[in-house]
C-alpha cells in the first residue's frame, strides 16, 4: 500500500472568500446597461464580450451570457429563464425604505410586476432584469 497524505480540515468558509452570485444573460450590452443605471451596482469589469463584474451591496454579481457544456461543468449549459412563472432563483434587497426604493427603481426603469404590498411586518415588490431574473426590494417594518 502507499503511503496516504494525511488531510487537515481547514475552515470553511475562511477569511478571503467572498461570494459571487451568476446570472445568465441574453445581451451582456442591455444587462451592463440595467445592472449599472437601473440598480446602481458597481461595474467591476467585463472580460470578452461575453461577461461582466458587478459589486453591489456587499455581494458580487456576474452576468454571464449562455453557453454549454465546458470541461470543468461537462453536463451543464448555462440558458436564461425559459418561463418566467417558474422561478428557482431570485434575490432580495433589503431597503430601509421600500416606497422610496420603488419610487427610485421604477424612474430609472424597473418594471414591476404590482405597485409594493404593504403589511404589517413588510413592504416588498417585484421587478425583473431583462433577461427575467426575479428581484425583490424589502423594507422590513416589524410587526407581528
Amino acid at each position: 500500500m502507499g503511503v496516504q497524505e494525511a488531510h487537515v480540515q481547514k475552515p470553511f468558509p475562511t477569511d478571503g472568500m467572498e461570494l459571487t452570485h451568476i446570472l445568465v444573460i441574453s445581451d451582456l450590452e442591455r444587462s451592463v446597461a440595467f445592472y449599472r443605471d437601473v440598480l446602481g451596482a458597481e461595474l467591476v469589469r467585463e472580460y470578452g464580450g461575453s461577461s461582466a463584474v458587478f459589486s453591489f451591496a456587499g455581494a458580487w454579481l456576474l452576468l454571464v451570457t449562455g453557453g454549454g457544456p465546458t470541461e470543468d461543468k461537462p453536463t451543464v449549459t448555462f440558458e436564461v429563464p425559459a418561463d418566467l412563472d417558474q422561478v428557482s432563483h431570485a434575490m432580495t434587497i433589503r431597503v430601509p425604505d421600500g416606497m422610496a426604493a420603488y419610487e427610485t427603481l421604477r424612474e430609472r426603469g424597473a418594471g414591476f410586476l404590482t405597485p409594493p404590498v404593504i403589511s404589517e411586518w413588510e413592504v416588498r415588490g417585484f421587478f425583473r432584469d431583462p433577461d427575467g431574473h426575479l428581484i425583490e426590494i424589502s423594507e422590513f417594518r416589524g410587526g407581528a
